[in-house]
Parts: structure tokens; C-alpha cells; sequence
């Protein structure tokens, strides 16, 4: 018997389980999330109107339900909760895919005021995570309004062009018709609804051939309804690609001609504007009245070496608010090594190294083994290179400790009660009824208490 504790319930952690059960027949797994709820961002990152993608749900379902698959939800592990050293008692093995828990800061003057958010906040926002309201939500986020992000807000500015970026910006510029049937908070749902933002404004610093979205998201904004895009054709011709994109790669010349088209159109009408901006820097967020009023600009031009280089030249955009989408990053895990260069765990094929050694029994996957990148399909071919890793070292591991004891009492006698699956499908079934109640679809329990005291209602012999 092969026992393993993945750490991370989103699709990574999953593959990490589905390919440990499918290639040895004696493994049994347990997968450990500090939330309630499984899926990680599946769950909680993806666009609530990007419901195919959300559907994953269904086949990371299909491996938690697995007979020797065990969901253990609202186990912490780290000083918190579960030591990382307890774990490596307890089972042969521990893989570590808690991706990558903090956003990149942009390091200039303002970034800090009120109205000043990253996109991984707001987006936690629309998609319920209970960590950005409630217990855990930071001490300065407590106690502000449920609109907090688009009170008063005419004009927003998101800083980056990825697909996060892409979402984003039009969460901000969707309407409540589109928004009603999805999955989000009533109160995300109510704000956005209530919004007045008329202006969206997204900025990034490189051409349009270097932007990280994707065709799809992209064309998406175009087919917005009562949006329109906005477009400068001098400031896209400033990027040598723009003018002949035959040369990049397949995705950046589609985007290139999605942008072509929609700058050689007649100006859109529309009650809301998204202007797509390139080859500008923010250099400072400039108040007003005490909170964001304003970024200041640096105009950028290429450097022919695939970066760009300062003009001198500057400009402001009006913005009571701000989302910075400049990409993610790990943090360190208690009880890891961590290369804070890189913001990943040091491995060697998917083996954890400390002082550069092998350490049996520990294992990471996704991104906090290979960095933020990629899509949720690039996670499958990582989870099983690491999963290929530790059944080649099974035979050591295995026989080197005393684990033939189901680990779920160990845990519960020292004080850990999970939301098991039976928990979960409660979750699920309350976030129905609350939907239903709402004359709504599904919609999303939006803090700790609520999904907590609903996980109780499956788990009616103990404590959760």
C-alpha cells in the first residue's frame, strides 16, 4: 500500500491523484485543501461566464470521487494548521501543487491608494472566494462595501493584457442580462449591475504582437453587448510585427488581425467604451480627493531586442479605479526550500531539493514546481512527470516508514476536522438551494461561515 498526500485540490493536485491511482493500483490518496470547496481556480479563478471552461468541474469530480481518492477540505498545512513534517510522518509521500498564491506588484508611487486593487483581488470578488470577505479576508479589506470596487467608478484602468487582464475588463463591462445566469455572489452580481463605469481602459506596455491573450478572449470583447472597442491604428503600427504579422507565431497573428479589423472599422457605438492601449508603462497612480484619481503613463517604443525602452514622453488616464494584471507568483511554503527568484520550489523532476539533494517523500507539481505559467492543460504532462518521479522511488520510500494507518484519525485526534466529500456535496447543494431562492442558477455561499455551516449539514455525526 502506497500512501500519498497531494496537497491542493485544483486541477493540478487532481492529475497529480488521477495518474497516482491509475498507474498503481495500491496507491490511495488523499488530497488536502485549506478551502472547503475542491477545483482551486477552476472554482475560483476561472470567468463565471466562461462556463465551458468551468465544466472541468465535472471530470475533477469524476477523480475525487475515485474509490481510493480521499477530499480532506479546510486543512491548513504550515505553522496554521498541519506541519509539513507531520505530514511526511503520516503518509510515504506529500506533493505540494498550491500553484501560486500572490499577485506581481507594479512598485511605483500610488500603487497603494484607495481604488487601487490587483486583478487577483477583484476576481476573487466575483467569484466568491471566501477569503476576500469574512475571517480571512486582510485587515484592510474588512468591513468595506460590498460594491468596493466600482463605487463611484466612471472610468477604470487594467494594467497588463494577458487573459486575466482580458476577464477582467470584461466582468467590468458585462451586463446584469449575462451576469444573472452565472454562478456569482449576489452581491458581485448587484454591484456590477448597479455599476456606472462607462470608460475601460486596458494598458500594456509592449505591442500588440508581445500581448499574452489568447484569440478567443479576445475576440470576446468585440462581441460584447452595447460595448464597443476602441482602437488607435498609429499607436498599433508602432509595433514592426503589427504592420506584417506573417512571421509570429500562429496565436499572436491572429490577435494582430482581430486588432487590424476592429481599428479599421467605423467608430462603435455603444453605452460602454474598451479602449485597448500599447506601448505605454505606468509610471505613478495620482490621487484625488484621497483615493485614485488618475495613471500616469511613460510612452514605451521597441528596443529590437523584444522589450522596450522609455520615451520621456507621458500621459494620464483618468481612473477611479485600477486592477493591475501583471502576473502571479508563489510564495514560500513553511517547511520547503523556495527560490525566491523564481518563485518556485527547487526540484528535479518534480523531486523536491534542499541544498540541492534529493528529499525523499516530498514532491511538488503545477505551479509552484514550474512557475505561472502555461494553461490548465499544461498541468496534466507536469502532474505526470512527477508522479512518474515518485513511483520510481516507491520501493525506498514505502518500506522506510511506518505508515500503514489510515491517517485521517491521526489527524482528527490532533484537533484537524475536514470537510469531506460529503461536506462538499452540501456546499453544493446549499449554493442550489440559494440560487433557487434567488430565482437564479447555482450561485456561489460568498464567505467561510456560510460554507462552513453548510458543510456541517453533511457531516451530521461530527464537528466540522
Amino acid at each position: 500500500m502506497l500512501r500519498v498526500a497531494v496537497v491542493g485540490s485544483g486541477p493540478s493536485g487532481c492529475y497529480v491523484a488521477q495518474s497516482l491511482v491509475q498507474q498503481e493500483g495500491e496507491a490511495y490518496v488523499d488530497v488536502l485543501d485549506r478551502l472547503p470547496c475542491p477545483y482551486g481556480l477552476v472554482r475560483y479563478g476561472v470567468a463565471p461566464d466562461h462556463e465551458k471552461i468551468k465544466s472541468l468541474q465535472h471530470s475533477l469530480r469524476a477523480v475525487l470521487e475515485h474509490d481510493r481518492v480521499r477530499f480532506l477540505g479546510g486543512v491548513e498545512v504550515g505553522p496554521r494548521g498541519v506541519p509539513a513534517a507531520r505530514l511526511r510522518e503520516l503518509y510515504h509521500a506529500v506533493v505540494y501543487c498550491v500553484g501560486a498564491a500572490t499577485d506581481r506588484h507594479l512598485g511605483i508611487p500610488g500603487e497603494d491608494l484607495p481604488g487601487s486593487w490587483s486583478a487577483t483581488e477583484f476576481v476573487s470578488w466575483y467569484s466568491a472566494h471566501p477569503d476576500s470577505a469574512g475571517r480571512s479576508a486582510p485587515p484592510e479589506r474588512r468591513g468595506v462595501p460590498a460594491d468596493r470596487f466600482v463605487r463611484d467608478v466612471r472610468s477604470a484602468v487594467v494594467i497588463g493584457v494577458g487573459n486575466v487582464a482580458v476577464d477582467v475588463t470584461r466582468m467590468l463591462a458585462r451586463g446584469v442580462a449575462e451576469l444573472s445566469p452565472t454562478d456569482m455572489p449576489q452581491a458581485a452580481l448587484t454591484a456590477l449591475a448597479a455599476s456606472r463605469v462607462t470608460g475601460i481602459h486596458m494598458v500594456g506596455r509592449r505591442g500588440p504582437s508581445q500581448a499574452r491573450f489568447t484569440t478567443k478572449e479576445l475576440r470576446e470583447l468585440g462581441a460584447l453587448p452595447d460595448t464597443g472597442v476602441v482602437l488607435d491604428p498609429a499607436e498599433l503600427a508602432l509595433d514592426p510585427a503589427y504592420t506584417d504579422p506573417a512571421g509570429l507565431p500562429a496565436t499572436q497573428r491572429r490577435n494582430v488581425e482581430v486588432l487590424r479589423g476592429w481599428a479599421g472599422a467605423p467608430a462603435p457605438g455603444g453605452a460602454r467604451r474598451i479602449s485597448l492601449r500599447f506601448f505605454l508603462r505606468p509610471v505613478a497612480l495620482l490621487a484625488d480627493a484621497g483615493r485614485v484619481g488618475a495613471v500616469r503613463f511613460e510612452r514605451t517604443a521597441p528596443d529590437g531586442r523584444g522589450g522596450v525602452t522609455g520615451t520621456g514622453r507621458y500621459e494620464e488616464i483618468e481612473a477611479q479605479l485600477v486592477l493591475r494584471s501583471v502576473g502571479y507568483r508563489g510564495v514560500p511554503l513553511d517547511g520547503l526550500p523556495f527560490d525566491a527568484a523564481s518563485g518556485t520550489v527547487p526540484h528535479r523532476a518534480g523531486r523536491v531539493l534542499r541544498a540541492g539533494a534529493v528529499a525523499p517523500g516530498e514532491y511538488v507539481a503545477g505551479w509552484i514546481k514550474r512557475g505561472p505559467t502555461g494553461v490548465i492543460g499544461s498541468n496534466r504532462p507536469c502532474a505526470k512527470e512527477t508522479v512518474a518521479s515518485l513511483l520510481a522511488d516507491a520501493p525506498a520510500l514505502v518500506p522506510g516508514g511506518d505508515v500503514s494507518a489510515d491517517p485521517l484519525p491521526l489527524l482528527r485526534a490532533e484537533g484537524v476536522e475536514p470537510v469531506e466529500w460529503a461536506g462538499w456535496r452540501a456546499i453544493e447543494r446549499a449554493e442550489a438551494e440559494l440560487g433557487a431562492s434567488l430565482g437564479r442558477g447555482v450561485v456561489k455561499l460568498p464567505d467561510w461561515e456560510s460554507l462552513l455551516a453548510a458543510a456541517r449539514t453533511g457531516a451530521p455525526d461530527r464537528a466540522v
